[in-house]
């Protein structure tokens, strides 16, 4: 597909797993759901934990709130990244909804953070890039509906 930009209702989704970063993405989210998708795999991210796992960021709270929301279950995965989320997103179950773990727990997702030792720690381009390969893994269509964000420095 390249580097082109579509609007969400320009792409088949049928059979296709949708990873949407989500930010009040529940219309998105059902619309995906709607039109067939065999999975969507949310992604968000919360607070400022510099690139290190910080509980009281964890993005888990959300999910029974997404669940909610929906009117389906929706499975959180401990990790955004790894070979266990690349296996649970893989071949789901038609329908199903995932959310990730906080994007942010990840050094690579803004480039730079602080280690738990207050030192400030950069990522390279390689483990940006890695990063942000993983990611892609995890669907066939990206739709970012955090417009107000698209213009920071995410993986």
């Amino acid at each position: 597909m390249g580097l082109s930009k579509l609007s969400i209702s320009d792409v088949d989704l049928k059979g296709k797993r949708v990873l949407i970063r989500i930010a009040a993405a529940i219309p998105t989210i059902k619309y995906a759901l709607d039109k067939g998708a065999k999975s969507v795999v949310l992604m968000s991210h919360l607070g400022r934990p510099d690139g290190n796992k910080v509980d009281k960021y964890s993005l888990k709270p959300v999910c029974p709130e997404v669940s909610k929301l929906l009117g389906k279950e929706v499975t959180f995965l401990s990790d955004c990244v790894g070979p266990d989320v690349v296996n649970a997103c893989a071949n789901p179950a038609p329908g199903s909804v995932f959310l990730l773990e906080n994007l942010r727990f990840h050094v690579e997702e803004e480039g730079k953070g602080v280690s738990p030792t207050g030192e400030k720690t950069k990522a390279t381009a390689d483990q940006i890039k890695a990063f942000s390969e993983s990611l892609t893994k995890l669907g066939d269509v990206y739709v970012n509906d955090a417009f107000g964000t698209a213009h920071r420095a995410h993986a």
